[in-house]
């Protein structure tokens, strides 16, 4: 991509990546909405109010640097050490943090992990390297590029736990040679996130870390509101690409399920009714299961807070081309021994499920995504710090 570099190293538990434009680059971010956050949150809120342009973003793994002490002065000191390699402003270096919660930054391997990282920045560009140096309990790494004509779209990103709607332990970073101005890259990243990152959950906990930027560098000459529509369309699935391969690596997942709310009487209540079932820990052990628990989705909508009648609503499954009513019109069809019961659980037994609810009071749609809740996550998260 022109005039972005971008590369990382990772050994043992920690990792750098570092992402540097040649140019000055147009940049906006969305932070998580946990009153607890890190202080590289904190810093780089700081800065985009101050100025909208960049150089820089250093990302390590390992360590979250989040409520501990004298966390800002390590947050600082990553710019420090970025900004002097890179020859650049320190305000100009943003910086990100995934990791341990609590634990104070051992700042000794992370300087080297920057320095290991800036020597691979040198010898080219990597994206995969970038995406392996910021996992932490991630099982793959994720990355992705789109092209609109002569204009791309770079995506990376990490998370598998803690990942709940209005974002997670999660980072993202999007990269662009489009030129277009900061509202609207503000605006653009904004409505996208919503559809993408926050319509996705794990395991319902928000994190103190999570952090989407995006930086536009211009170098392609290609004006955003000459392709507009195009540029909007490729961008919204760079991001939704991402979210869902975050809830594929979901900590201990072994499958996935995308919510479906039809016929909500608003917007609002389509997203209630579709968060209100990808995280209900009852539809996720059901799921893990194979068990086809109806009853456990129609709770989920009826104390999502969503306006419904339940004597009306459908509930369907869908997978791999088959499907099937579980309620149709409020009456339960997959009743012990029937056919859609037998059915239904042959659907359930695959990686991806399609849940479809149709609560037939409105004109509006919401969907989201989420997975399963297994042992495994029990145990990688009861042993996460030890």
């Amino acid at each position: 991509m022109r005039g972005f570099k971008f590369n990382g190293y990772k050994e043992g538990k920690y990792g750098v990546a570092i992402i540097y434009s040649e140019v000055p680059a147009v940049t906006s971010a969305v932070f998580t909405k946990n009153r607890v956050k890190a202080y590289p949150v904190i810093l780089c809120q700081n800065l985009l109010k101050k100025k909208d342009r960049f150089r820089a973003i250093v990302v390590n793994s390992g360590n979250a640097n989040c409520y501990t002490n004298n966390g800002m002065e390590d947050a600082i000191k990553m710019q420090e050490i970025v900004s002097s390699l890179l020859n650049i402003n320190k305000d100009d270096v943003l910086v990100a943090s995934t990791g341990v919660i609590g634990r104070k930054m051992p700042m000794d391997i992370i300087e080297d992990r920057i320095k290991k990282a800036y020597s691979k920045l040198k010898e080219g560009n990597s994206l995969e390297d970038t995406a392996k140096a910021i996992m932490t309990t991630d099982t793959f790494p994720k990355f992705i590029e789109k092209k609109v004509g002569e204009v791309k779209i770079i995506g990376i990103a990490k998370g598998a736990g803690m990942i709940h709607p209005n974002m997670a332990t999660m980072l993202a970073f999007i990269l662009t040679d489009v030129a277009i101005e900061k509202k609207d890259l503000d605006k653009l990243l904004k409505e996208c996130v919503d559809k993408t990152f926050n319509r996705i959950s794990v395991d319902g906990d928000t994190s103190t870390n999570d952090s989407v930027f995006v930086m536009a560098n211009g170098l392609s000459d290609v004006k955003y509101k000459d392709i507009k529509e195009k540029f909007d369309r490729a961008f919204l699935e760079v991001l939704n690409h991402l979210a869902k391969m975050i809830v594929k690596d979901g900590e201990g997942a072994t499958k996935v399920m995308e919510v479906i709310v039809k016929g909500a009487k608003s917007k609002e209540d389509g997203t209630k009714a579709c968060k209100a079932v990808i995280n209900s820990l009852l539809v996720k052990t059901a799921l893990f299961g194979g068990d086809p628990n109806w009853g456990r989705i129609l709770a989920a909508v009826g104390y999502s807070g969503a306006d419904f009648n339940p004597e009306v609503v459908d509930i369907a499954l869908e997978s791999n081309g088959k499907s099937v009513y579980l309620v149709k019109d409020g009456k339960v069809l997959a009743d012990e021994g029937s056919e859609e019961l037998k059915k239904a659980e042959e659907i359930m037994k695959n990686d991806e499920v399609k849940i479809i609810i149709d609560l037939k009071i409105g004109e509006f749609e919401d969907k989201a995504y989420g997975c399963d809740l297994s042992y495994e996550y029990v145990r990688i998260n009861s042993e996460y710090t030890t």
